[in-house]
């Protein structure tokens, strides 16, 4: 008898994708079952607001038709499904659990562990394609094409764009300094470095690649990235201790000439802080991916700031962030199909 595997996709990670990784990597040795969510033309959904969902973030679905679809599968590859507390109580079959994300924030993971349920993820799975878009956003602000863009659109031709006192600097000129310094990163510093830019890393719980240590890459204090960037790029993980790190004091260190560039995760930044520090030329511009409320609310005052380039949460939007998280996904499966240690246990 076949043992069954549930698959929950959506526009995104598509469930097509799962199962041929799935089928790649593990023959097909299970009785397969998809379905597909409305993410991302439908919004997530947050634990806080949803009675019994507790603790969840950035997921879709509904649990009842979950728990319905799931029923008796020994494993789950998903993307935003949601597992709350209740919803392991009425699936005893489930062993293990694949999200092809970098953290699991949709699941439950002290239920998990208490149903002894295992859980993997995808870390660094949109790596490159973040790092990749930073680089955009980086040029997009920098080098007035987001503001060139935007005039022409309003059948206006800025000429004045080339006025020396208006104009950009190139990223060879530029000291760029990027927060955190994981998969994303480390994956950017090295895109930096072939650009020539002076690069500054702030990140107090790893060391430098011996790599970029030799091509003059430099760890400094959070104090000195803040006083001595002219771009400020966010790549840290949402903690107790990064929440809010951009706020009125860290903004009142940097220069007034300096960018921000936010590609990580809204928590990050304390965005009526980063509103009043635009408004005043505390800092010249910024460049926006990730938001405290997504979507943004229509009234919103950073919507209509002219200082400000900004994008849907889209950095990590690839195919190959797809194709690459469906196969570390469908190799975790076949990992605990001949039970051998995950990769990415959660």
């Amino acid at each position: 008898m076949s043992r069954k595997l549930a698959i929950i996709g959506d526009q995104f990670m598509l469930p097509e994708v799962f199962e041929k990784e799935i089928i790649a990597a593990c023959g097909e040795v299970f009785d397969m079952k998809c379905m597909a969510n409305g993410w991302p033309e439908e919004p997530m959904e947050h634990g806080y607001a949803v009675a019994g969902m507790d603790g969840l973030k950035e997921y879709i679905g509904d649990p009842d038709e979950i728990c319905r679809f799931i029923d008796d599968a020994e494993i789950l590859v998903t993307h935003l499904a949601p597992l709350s507390a209740s919803m392991f109580e009425r699936l005893p079959a489930l062993q293990m659990v694949a999200v092809s994300r970098g953290g699991p924030v949709n699941i439950d993971m002290n239920a998990a562990r208490d149903h002894n349920v295992l859980v993997v993820n995808t870390p660094g799975r949109n790596a490159s394609a973040v790092a990749e878009f930073t680089i955009g956003a980086i040029l997009a602000e920098t080098r007035r094409i987001r503001v060139g863009h935007e005039s022409l659109r309003n059948r206006q031709w800025r000429g004045d764009l080339y006025r020396a006192d208006l104009t950009g600097k190139e990223l060879h000129e530029m000291t760029i300094g990027v927060v955190g310094y994981g998969q994303i990163g480390t994956r950017l510093v090295k895109l930096l470095r072939a650009f020539g830019s002076k690069i500054l890393v702030n990140d107090p719980y790893v060391q430098l690649d011996p790599d970029d240590l030799a091509a003059g890459v430099t760890q400094v204090t959070y104090e000195e990235i803040l006083r001595e960037s002219d771009v400020l790029t966010l790549h840290a993980r949402v903690t107790d201790e990064t929440t809010h790190m951009i706020n009125a004091e860290s903004l009142s260190c940097m220069r007034n000439d300096a960018v921000l560039i936010n590609t990580a995760r809204g928590p990050l930044v304390d965005y009526p802080a980063l509103v009043q520090a635009l408004k005043t030329g505390a800092i010249a511009g910024a460049v926006l991916e990730t938001f405290d409320i997504e979507p943004v609310p229509l009234d919103a005052e950073l919507l209509s700031m002219p200082n400000v380039t900004l994008t849907p949460h889209i950095a990590g939007a690839s195919v190959f962030t797809v194709t690459k998280a469906a196969k570390m996904a469908a190799n975790e499966v076949y990992r605990y199909l001949h039970q051998k240690p995950p990769v990415n246990p959660c």
